[in-house]
C-alpha cells in the first residue's frame, strides 16, 4: 500500500511538471511566433538559437510524458499485487473509523478493494406481504440500474410473496440474475438454484422466531434475518441483507468490496444507528435493549455466514435474546435489538461501515452527516414508518430519487453483462429461437412479434384476502383493463359483491397512478376480494387475450365469469349465478352459462333493476342488443327474442362470429394470445369451447350492460388499414388450421361455415 501510495506522488508531481513544461512551451512559441509577425523583420542570425532552445524544451517534454508512462505502469502493476490477474472493478471505502464513519467519504484515507468483473454476488431479502412486495421491486430496480456483476437474490418469503416474485422475475428475465426463494414456513415449498449451492436442511424458519414477542409492525418477519445462517445454503460463505425499504445509489459492489476489509475477527458489517434510540434518552423513562454506544442499524448488513457458522451464530443470539427478554419481556425494533444485543457482548465481531452506506431517513437523525454532496451517497433507507413523508433537510431529493427507480421502466434493465458467461433459462431459449424463426419480410411480423413478447407480470399488485375453502358454487368476475377504463372500476364493485380478478395493462409510472387511485377510492379501498395484476406495457398492440389468461389464471374460485370491463353486471348477478351453478348441476357437466349483453348511448344511466325495467327501457329505445346496429352476428345467436319470455334456461348452437360473455370452470380452454389488438380475440375462445363440446346455455333472468366510451386505439388502427385487417384474417385462418390439427374432423365445420360467409 504504501508503495501504490509513492508512486501516486511521483506520478502527481510528474503531471504538474508536465503541465507546466507544455504551458511553458505554449507560451513561449507563441510568444515568438505573435513577435516575428508583427513586430520584428526576418533576423536570420538569430534563427538557429531559438530553433535549438525549441528543440530542447520539446525534448524535455517527451523525457517527462515517457516518466509518466512508467509511473503509470508501476502503479498499476502495484495495484494488481494480491489478484489472479482477472478484470477487476475497483471500489474504495472508508476503513478502520472508530466514529462509525460519519464523515465524507472524499474526507478520509481511502483503501482500495476490488471485486471481480464477473463474480457473482448474493444479496439476502426478506420479504413477506403485497405492500413489501412492491417495496422489494423498488429496490431491485435501484440495484439493477447501478449493476456491472451478475447477482443472486435470495428472498425468504410468505406464500403471498413467493408467489408474487417467483412469476416477476420468471416474466422479468433479466439476464445474470438468478433467484431463489426459502418459503419461511415451510423451506420445502421454496424454490432452488439451478447452479451448485449446497441446500439448506429443510426445516421451517418461523418457529426458530416466534418465541420472541415483538412490538415492531414488521411482524414475525422481523425477526427473520436472524435465521440466515440456517436458512442459506451451507456452502454461501457471505452475504448482503438488505431491508425492502432501502435505495441504491451506486453499484453495490462497491459494498461487496467492503468484505475484503474485514479483519480475521469481524464477521458482520453495520453502519452505526443514526437517531438517538439505543442511547435511552428519547422520553422520561425510555429504556433500549442494550447496544454498543449508539447502536447499529440492521437495514444494510454484510454476513460472513461461514464464520458465523463456526462461532455457533444460532445459539449465540438465541441466549442472548433469552437473557435479555427476561426483563425487557419484548423486542421493539426486531432482529436490531437482538443483533445489537449480541455485538454489545461481543464488539470484535463488527466492522463498522461508513454511514453512507446506510442513510437513515427516520425522524430526528444525524443522516445529513453522512453526505455533503449527492456524489457521497450511496445508500438510502427510508427506516420511518411515515417513509416518503419523513422529516429531514434534503427529503425532497430522496424522494425525487426514489420516485425515479419506482417509476422506472423495468424493462430497460433486460441489459446483457458483457464479457461474462450466463446461463439463460429454458424458457428464455425457446424465445429467443421463436424470435429467430420470425421472418422480418412478413407483412405481419409486428402481430407475430408481440406474440412473442415477454411482459413483466406483477401478481396480487394490493392487498388481497385468499380464499381458505372456496365455495363448490363460487365465481369470480374476470377481466382486462388500461389507463382509460380505470373510471369502471368502482362501478363495477358496487355492481359485483363476489371475487374480482384483473389484469391491468400499464406502464410502470401508470401502475403507481393505479396505486395512488385505488388507495384513494373509499369504494376499492374497502374490497379485499379484488386482485389486480398488473402486465407491464411493451410493443405496440394491447395484448388483450394475454390480460385475460393471466387474470383466468390467478382466480381461486372454481367457476369465472368472463367478462369486459366496460360492461356492468345487473345487480344480484352474483348470486344468481351461484344459484344458477348449483341448480343446472353444472360440476357434473360441460357448459358455459350465457349472461345475455345490452348496451347503451347514454354517458348516464337510470340501472335497471330487474328484467320487466329492462325490457321496458329496451322498447323505449334507451337501450339495444349489444352491437346489434355495428356487429348482430357478435350476439344473435343468443335470441333475444326468445329470451324476452323465457323463464328456464335455454340451448342455443354456435354460428360463426358468436362471442358471448359465459360463465365457466375455471379450467377452461385458454384464450389465444396471437389474437392481439383488435378482432376475432372472443370468438377464438368461444369456437374452442365449441369444439371441446360445451353446452352454450342463456340464463334467463341474467343481463349485462355495456356502458359507451370513446374508441380504443386498435379498433381504430383496424378500420383504418387494410393491412391490419388482412393480417387478422391470415391469423384466422391459421387458427382454423391449428383448430383442425387438435379436434380433427370435428373442427372441419368452423373452417366450412367461415367459407359460407
Amino acid at each position: 500500500m504504501l508503495r501504490s501510495w509513492r508512486v501516486k506522488l511521483k506520478l502527481l508531481l510528474a503531471t504538474v511538471t508536465l503541465a507546466i513544461l507544455l504551458s511553458w512551451l505554449y507560451l513561449f512559441v507563441g510568444s515568438l511566433e505573435y513577435g516575428r509577425f508583427l513586430l520584428l523583420p526576418p533576423c536570420l542570425g538569430e534563427q538557429p538559437s531559438r530553433d535549438v532552445e525549441r528543440e530542447a524544451l520539446a525534448s524535455r517534454v517527451r523525457r517527462v510524458e515517457e516518466e509518466n508512462q512508467q509511473l503509470r505502469l508501476q502503479l498499476g502493476q502495484a495495484q494488481a499485487e494480491g489478484s489472479d490477474g482477472s478484470p477487476q472493478w475497483g471500489a474504495s471505502t472508508e476503513d478502520g473509523d472508530p466514529s462509525g464513519g460519519e464523515k465524507s467519504n472524499r474526507t478520509a484515507c481511502l483503501k482500495q478493494r476490488t471485486v471481480h468483473k464477473c463474480e457473482l454476488l448474493h444479496v439476502a431479502i426478506v420479504c413477506a406481504g403485497h405492500n413489501a412486495s412492491r417495496d422489494v421491486v423498488t429496490l431491485v430496480k435501484s440495484i439493477l440500474f447501478h449493476r456491472k456483476n451478475p447477482l443472486h437474490f435470495h428472498f425468504i418469503t410468505d406464500s403471498v410473496a413467493h408467489q408474487i416474485l417467483q412469476t416477476l422475475f420468471q416474466s422479468w428475465m433479466v439476464p445474470s440474475v438468478h433467484v431463489s426463494f426459502y418459503n419461511a414456513d415451510d423451506l420445502k415449498a421454496g424454490t432452488r438454484p439451478h447452479f451448485a449451492l449446497s441446500q439448506p436442511s429443510c426445516v421451517a424458519l418461523q418457529p426458530e422466531v416466534s418465541w420472541i414477542p415483538n412490538k415492531h409492525y414488521s411482524g414475525i418477519y422481523g425477526l427473520m434475518k436472524l435465521t440466515l445462517t440456517k436458512a442459506l445454503p451451507t456452502n454461501l460463505s457471505k452475504v448482503i441483507v438488505l431491508d425492502t425499504d432501502i435505495t441504491f445509489a451506486t453499484d453495490i459492489a462497491e459494498l461487496w468490496a467492503v468484505f475484503g476489509k474485514f479483519s480475521d475477527k469481524q464477521v458482520i458489517g453495520l453502519v452505526e444507528n443514526q437517531s438517538d434510540w439505543y442511547l435511552g434518552n428519547l422520553w422520561k423513562n425510555h429504556k433500549p435493549w442494550p447496544a454498543l454506544g449508539r447502536g447499529f442499524n440492521t437495514g444494510v448488513i454484510l454476513l460472513l455466514l461461514d464464520r458465523l457458522r463456526r462461532l455457533g451464530w444460532e445459539q449465540m443470539w438465541r441466549l442472548t435474546a433469552e437473557r435479555e427478554l427476561m426483563s425487557m419481556l419484548s423486542t421493539s425494533l426486531a432482529d436490531q435489538d437482538i443483533f445489537n444485543a449480541v455485538i454489545k457482548q461481543n464488539p470484535a465481531m463488527v466492522y463498522r461501515l461508513p454511514c453512507f452506506w446506510n442513510v437513515q431517513l427516520s425522524d430526528h437523525t444525524r443522516s445529513e452527516q453522512c453526505y455533503t454532496e449527492v456524489s457521497d451517497l450511496k445508500v438510502i433507507h427510508w427506516n420511518s414508518p411515515k417513509k416518503l413523508r419523513v422529516k429531514n433537510k434534503h427529503v425532497e431529493f430522496f424522494r425525487n430519487l426514489y420516485l425515479t427507480f419506482l417509476e422506472y421502466d423495468g424493462n430497460l434493465l433486460r441489459r446483457e453483462l458483457f464479457g461474462c458467461a450466463s446461463l439463460p433459462s429454458p424458457p428464455s431459449n425457446q424465445l429467443q429461437q421463436a424470435l429467430e424463426e420470425l421472418d422480418e419480410d412478413d407483412p405481419c411480423y409486428d402481430f407475430r412479434r408481440q406474440h412473442l413478447t415477454q411482459h413483466r407480470i406483477h401478481l396480487f399488485f394490493l392487498q388481497y384476502e385468499f380464499l381458505a375453502l372456496p365455495n363448490p358454487t363460487d365465481v369470480t368476475l374476470v377481466a382486462q383493463l388500461s389507463m382509460d377504463r380505470l373510471q369502471m372500476l368502482e362501478a363495477i364493485c358496487k355492481h359485483w359483491a363476489g371475487p374480482i380478478s384483473l389484469a391491468l395493462y400499464m406502464s410502470d409510472a401508470e401502475a403507481q397512478q393505479f396505486l395512488r387511485y385505488a388507495q384513494a377510492s373509499e369504494v376499492l379501498s374497502a374490497r379485499r376480494n379484488v386482485a389486480y395484476h398488473i402486465v407491464y406495457k411493451e410493443g405496440q398492440f394491447y395484448p388483450i387475450n394475454l390480460l385475460r389468461n393471466v387474470a383466468l389464471a390467478n382466480t381461486q374460485t372454481p367457476y369465472v365469469f368472463l367478462t369486459d370491463i366496460d360492461f356492468l353486471p345487473m345487480y344480484g348477478l352474483y348470486d344468481y349465478l351461484r344459484n344458477s351453478i348449483q341448480q343446472l348441476e353444472l360440476p357434473q357437466r360441460k357448459a358455459a352459462l350465457i349472461v345475455p349483453a345490452f348496451e347503451t348511448l347514454h354517458y348516464r344511466l337510470t340501472f335497471p333493476k330487474s328484467k320487466a325495467e329492462l325490457l321496458s327501457m329496451l322498447d323505449m329505445g334507451s337501450l339495444y342488443t349489444f352491437r346489434y346496429h355495428v356487429w348482430p352476428k357478435g350476439h344473435a345467436p343468443t335470441d333475444y327474442a326468445k329470451w324476452r319470455t323465457a323463464t328456464v334456461p335455454y340451448r342455443v348452437a354456435w354460428q360463426p362470429d358468436f362471442e358471448p360473455y359465459v360463465v365457466v370452470r375455471r379450467d377452461c380452454p385458454k384464450y389465444d394470445q396471437r389474437f392481439v389488438g383488435f378482432g376475432w380475440n372472443k370468438v377464438s375462445h368461444i369456437m374452442e369451447l365449441d369444439a371441446q363440446e360445451y353446452e352454450l346455455l342463456v340464463l334467463p333472468n341474467a343481463f349485462m350492460i355495456h356502458m359507451p366510451h370513446a374508441p380504443s386505439f386498435d379498433i381504430s388502427k383496424f378500420r383504418l388499414s387494410a393491412g391490419y385487417r388482412g393480417c387478422l384474417q391470415t391469423l384466422r385462418e391459421e387458427f382454423h388450421q391449428d383448430l383442425s390439427r387438435r379436434y380433427g374432423a370435428a373442427a372441419l365445420k368452423y373452417l366450412t361455415a367461415e367459407r359460407s360467409l
